[in-house]
């Protein structure tokens, strides 16, 4: 039997958007998933939506959290309720192409990786954008440097790993999430196939200060690193975040 993939989808006034990722998923070619989806007390129509396709398919399970946390603590109380063998992700304003979990899933067994992800496609509502292809492969050292794993594109394997959990952080805590994986296997490995499409215009994401503050608390406070190796790592990753932003 196809093992069980369990979809980590986080979602706070996404109202616009949140459908368009559900049927994403709907449509996946490979159908043995369950879509968990924890909502961070969204004041807009965004919870309604969701129960309503909840309503259509039972493999889509809805928890509302109490207080708003961040989009990691949501993951976080997803992956805590996954039954799964394989926990994937995907934000609300985020899609998947149809063949997804099929290709991934089956490359993950045939070469037994922990850690997989994919290449995928930047777009607008209005337009396409660039492609990012990611590496083949990444240890732990040259992620510290840059996150080269889009977390709309991650998969990894819990009957390998165990459950892994994000650290309670407002930002960054997919790069932290994949570092500590990192730190228990060799590699993580990635499908050259663009299998995602990665939204730019919904609004998220976009203050660069902030995050490179976090990135900065990333090296520090949750990978305990020291201020010379943070240093390093962090000059690192100001210099390919630059040449990729001129490119």
């Amino acid at each position: 039997m196809e093992p069980l993939v369990s979809v980590i989808m986080p979602t706070y006034n996404a109202e616009k958007y949140v459908v368009e990722s559900i049927r994403s998923v709907i449509e996946q070619t490979y159908q043995n998933w369950e879509l968990l989806i924890t909502d961070d007390l969204s004041t807009d129509g965004t919870v309604e939506l969701i129960k309503e396709e909840a309503k259509k398919d039972p493999r889509i399970k809805l928890c509302v959290q109490s207080q708003n946390g961040g989009a990691g603590l949501a993951r976080n109380n997803a992956i805590s309720r996954a039954e799964g063998r394989f926990i994937a992700f995907l934000d609300s304003d985020d899609l998947w192409l149809p063949e997804k979990l099929e290709k991934q899933v089956a490359f993950a067994l045939e070469n037994d990786h922990a850690l997989t992800f994919t290449a995928y496609q930047k777009f607008t509502t209005d337009a396409k954008l660039g492609l990012v292809i990611p590496p083949k492969s990444v240890t732990f050292k040259q992620l510290l440097g840059s996150n080269v794993i889009g977390c709309l594109t991650a998969m990894y394997d819990a009957e390998k790993l165990g459950k892994v959990y994000m650290p309670s952080i407002r930002k960054r805590q997919d790069h932290a999430l994949w570092l500590t994986i990192l730190k228990q296997i060799p590699m993580a490995a990635s499908l050259q196939e663009p299998l995602a499409l990665y939204r730019t215009d919904s609004g998220m994401s976009k203050n660069k200060f902030k995050i490179i503050v976090w990135q900065w608390r990333l090296y520090r406070e949750v990978m305990g690193l020291n201020v010379l190796l943070s240093s390093r790592y962090f000059l690192e990753y100001l210099l390919k975040g630059y040449l990729k932003y001129k490119k």
